[in-house]
């Protein structure tokens, strides 16, 4: 087993070096169509086997009305409704005879619908997919009934404290950027959707577009066959003129601090998220919050050390920065074992970060960093749908999926002093929203 897993790492890192220090090693095809569609294939020695993606640029960020959070995801579960020529039924019926693995889901700046299946299945799959994105139709009566569905899940995730938690972060951190709620939506929103079947039709005639989409294909295809394909299915999509206005954040100025009473039972819960800018490969203070991630909270990390291992306040802490297309938060999470200790662990936290504010990280550790992101990376793109999902995420981020190599580029250019200046930016109390969940006393 170690034999294989170093044998496959030489491979990659040999594919690596031959592509001109590119962490994406593999070349990108790109075709748009008239439309505006753009398609994007990646041949993949995967023999037989193709992943098919159709990425959707609009996520909760594009819910930019009051009252309507929540519309984005709902699509994500509308799109299976089927259509006049492929009814609900006879799409699954389909999928279930390719022997096809399906799916989709939904983020703050995305959906994506997913399909992994036989290559020789490649002109059924783009039949199938362009007719649900350009002929989609369900009557008022399946809308509420998939709006009944959506409120089913949200009660199921609200189960869960951390749902509560980032709703409460979120809530907290924005006053005007749509990013104020997550991706599922706020509950008014949600109670109130079964009522808005009209604004249904209209934020799919807005999204759901050809210049507003792109098809990923990775894996075993004839490149021109492809185009023909995605030609003949998808040509007579009609291009939209919709373009979001979505409100700036403005910046905050003093620290907010919430609180959460859980009738279940609990362990307490702390969420810290500090605002940081938006997805780029030319800020360097950007790029650099991927790597204090790992420099605070891998399990390597003093930080979690003392936490976790030697003092064993916590169960887990862990740390995010998401890529987002507009401004977002660097979210710092922990699970604590005892109420009494919430305000040490918080300490501890800041502690951690004023030490990176003042004392800039051994080059030798920031390199350790480095190394580690670069290769976990490169290690990940192993199978098709996972080449599928790296090409479609930083295209719906920037447009261009290539912006990957130029972020992992970035990244080899950033220094000690570069992480001192951005934790001591950014990592400020008045920047900063603090949420903590206990169990409610009785």
């Amino acid at each position: 087993m170690k034999k294989s897993i170093f044998l496959v790492m030489m491979l990659l890192l040999s594919t690596f070096s031959v592509a001109q220090n590119k962490i994406f090693p593999f070349k990108i095809n790109k075709v748009v169509l008239d439309n505006g569609l753009t398609v994007l294939s990646v041949p993949f020695d995967s023999p037989g086997i193709i992943a098919y993606y159709t990425v959707v640029r609009a996520g909760s960020r594009n819910e930019v009305e009051p009252g309507k959070s929540g519309f984005a995801h709902f699509f994500e579960h509308m799109m299976f409704r089927g259509t006049e020529k492929y009814p609900e039924q006879v799409y699954n019926d389909i999928l279930k005879r390719l022997g096809a693995d399906s799916n989709a889901f939904t983020t703050a700046d995305w959906t994506a619908y997913h399909i992994v299946a036989s290559s020789d299945a490649l002109e059924t799959i783009i039949d199938i997919e362009s007719d649900r994105f350009m002929n989609l139709k369900y009557t008022e009566e399946q809308f509420k009934t998939e709006a009944g569905a959506i409120l089913g899940e949200y009660n199921k995730s609200a189960s869960s404290p951390f749902l509560a938690l980032y709703e409460k972060l979120q809530d907290l951190a924005f006053t005007t950027h749509t990013y104020k709620h997550t991706t599922i939506g706020f509950l008014k929103d949600i109670l109130d959707m079964p009522n808005q079947y009209d604004y249904s039709l209209k934020f799919f005639d807005r999204y759901y577009r050809p210049e507003n989409c792109a098809i990923v294909v990775v894996g075993d295809f004839d490149q021109n066959k492809l185009i023909q394909l995605v030609k003949k299915y998808y040509g007579n999509w009609k291009r939209g003129n919709y373009k979001p206005e979505i409100p700036v954040e403005p910046p905050q100025t003093e620290e907010k601090v919430g609180h959460i009473p859980w009738k279940g039972k609990t362990l307490p819960y702390l969420a810290i998220g500090y605002h940081i800018p938006e997805f780029s490969t030319k800020n360097v203070e950007r790029a650099a919050f991927d790597l204090i991630v790992e420099l605070l909270f891998s399990k390597t990390a003093p930080l979690y050390q003392k936490l976790v291992i030697e003092k064993q306040w916590v169960d887990f802490i862990n740390g995010d920065a998401p890529d987002r297309r507009d401004p977002f938060l660097f979210i710092i999470m922990a699970r604590i074992k005892n109420e009494s200790l919430i305000d040490s662990v918080k300490n501890e936290i800041f502690n951690a970060i004023e030490e990176l504010k003042t004392k800039p990280v051994s080059k030798k550790r920031l390199d350790e960093v480095k190394s580690y992101l670069k290769y976990s990376f490169a290690m990940s793109l192993d199978n098709p749908n996972s080449v599928a999902y790296t090409v479609g995420h930083y295209f719906q981020l920037t447009g261009d999926p290539e912006s990957v190599n130029e972020l992992y580029a970035l990244y080899d250019k950033i220094t000690p002093q570069d992480i001192m200046k951005t934790a001591q930016k950014y990592l400020t109390p008045q920047n900063r929203t603090i949420v903590t969940l206990t169990e409610e006393k009785k």
